[in-house]
């Protein structure tokens, strides 16, 4: 019950800017909508490529639609400095109202364009110009018609919104994406009902309207659509000043457990100095290492490999004191990211198999795997596949497996659990390889580089002493056997714990 009761408690705040998030894209494809379909209707030309894009942008996958954004407005944001928001909800706005267009849009052609040619003749008859033959006739006919369209489409912009975390706009998706990684199903079911109830209610509200348009009664259309602007008004809350806004810091992590525990144990060190803390959770890695670099988290913890692979573009595998040294330096020098130091341990990825299978088939390294590989399924974390770790594992060992499948990272044990895969890309720091019996492979020729949990801190962070000094204590005080002690508290079926609760047990743990 206590889990649900958290669940439910940050609710509140997430459904208020979820709803925000929904409504401003609602208000804006509304915009952008109704005039063109307008347009579409006198113009058959406009209507192909109007009605064709918007077709287009449903095809494209609202999560995918979302990630396309981020690396746009970090490129206008090189251009035009930092004030273009590359995190968080304009990058959301932007997806979200391209999705809600196809549905108003094509109810308003459609609505338009079917009009019984004997109404728009008497118009015409009677002297009406354009304008008021569209104010006058043609809108009040089509109106119901429309509005089932906006209904249609406030009801995938609500739910298409949960997918914003993704990019550091916080909606009830942090519940699911959080719930999902942690299995604590109190957050997920929280997450969905909250996002659901809120989509019923909307469209609750739009069915109202819609029925005063049909029976010209303005009440019915006006009633519920003041109730909305009312709710939209009160949804910008959480934005609200409080003042002291240097105070505020913004604490990153990406979509596992471990940087869920992490960022608690910064957000509890920063708290402590006299901030006020707020989480950007569930992102991916290369939109972390932009968000800090660009300001729109103050700190998160990445790991060596991850940067040195993926931003810094290196292939070499140097020694794991040297490559986090070579790190701090191009953070600083090309980005003015600080790297504050590493945190004692190293999670890298190491191929793991259930312990009696690799005792029977013989295979304790990658080089043992490569003959054994083409009758076995690797299963991987979601970025593992396309990351260019894997391409330097392929190129030191030939592995060809018979089937490659992604997983979420917690799901991705289960497949392992239950023979659905025979390898997976496991995580070095992960408490599950231990309470599995899981055999770790060895990696003779070093093809995964180091991966040292490392501290980075944002550009406007790098002249803040107090900052700096919150955090310093967490610097090499974290041993492996305790972050996979804390992260097992998480991820494990019987007693689980919160990231909150498991990062409390590891400041005690670590004497902080």
């Amino acid at each position: 019950m206590n889990g649900f009761a958290d669940a439910w408690g940050r609710v509140p705040d997430l459904a208020a800017q979820h709803l925000l998030l929904a409504g401003c894209a609602m208000l804006l494809a509304l915009v952008i909508a109704l005039p063109l379909a307008v347009w579409s209707a006198r113009t058959p030309a406009v209507a192909r490529v109007a009605l064709g894009f918007a077709s287009l942008v449903q095809t494209i996958p609202s999560l995918a639609l979302l990630a396309l954004f981020y690396p746009l407005l970090l490129s206008l944001r090189a251009v035009f400095g930092d004030g273009v928001p590359a995190l968080g909800f304009l990058p959301s706005l932007i997806a979200l109202t391209l999705y809600a267009l196809l549905p108003i849009l094509r109810n308003g052609v459609t609505g338009l364009t079917g009009l019984e040619p004997a109404v728009i003749e008497a118009a015409d008859g009677v002297g009406m110009t354009p304008a008021q033959k569209l104010r006058l006739v043609e809108a009040p006919l089509v109106a119901p018609i429309v509005m089932a369209g906006i209904r249609t489409a406030a009801v995938w912009t609500i739910g298409a919104a949960t997918l914003s975390t993704t990019v550091g706009q916080p909606s009830l998706g942090d519940l699911i994406f959080a719930g999902l990684q942690t299995q604590a199903w109190p957050l997920v079911l929280a997450g969905c009902l909250a996002a659901a109830a809120l989509a019923l209610a909307v469209d609750a509200l739009l069915a109202i309207a819609e029925r005063g348009l049909a029976r010209r009664k303005r009440w019915m259309v006006w009633t519920p659509l003041l109730l909305l602007g009312a709710a939209l008004l009160a949804s910008t809350a959480p934005l609200w000043p409080r003042g002291g806004g240097d105070r505020t810091v913004v604490v990153g992590a990406k979509n596992f457990s471990e940087q869920y525990i992490l960022a608690r144990l910064i957000g509890e060190r920063l708290t402590r100095a006299g901030y006020r803390v707020t989480y950007r959770d569930g992102l991916g890695s290369a939109v972390a290492f932009g968000a800090v670099a660009g300001g729109d988290i103050d700190v998160y913890v990445d790991y060596a490999g991850t940067i040195w692979t993926g931003q810094m573009r290196r292939a070499d595998s140097p020694p794991r004191k040297a490559q986090v040294a070579a790190i701090a330096d191009w953070a600083k020098r090309t980005h003015g990211v600080t790297l504050l130091g590493s945190l004692g341990f190293e999670n890298a990825y190491a191929f793991a198999m259930r312990g009696d299978d690799a005792r029977r088939r013989g295979i304790a390294s990658l080089a043992d795997l490569v003959s054994a590989a083409p009758g076995l399924t690797l299963g991987a974390d979601l970025e593992f596949l396309d990351r260019p770790e894997w391409a330097a594992v392929k190129r030191a060992y030939p592995l060809r497996f018979k089937a490659m499948t992604p997983y979420s990272p917690t799901f991705m044990y289960r497949a392992l659990a239950s023979g659905r895969a025979d390898v997976i890309s496991a995580f070095s720091s992960d408490g599950r390889i231990a309470a599995d019996r899981l055999a770790v492979l060895a990696d003779p020729k070093r093809a995964i580089p180091g991966y040292d949990a490392i501290l980075l801190t944002a550009p406007g962070r790098a002249s803040d002493a107090q900052f700096a000094r919150a955090l310093q204590p967490l610097i090499g005080r974290i041993p492996v056997e305790a972050m996979r002690a804390a992260n097992y508290q998480v991820d494990r079926d019987a007693d689980k714990q919160t990231p909150e609760a498991a990062a409390r047990w590891l400041a005690g743990k670590i004497g902080l």
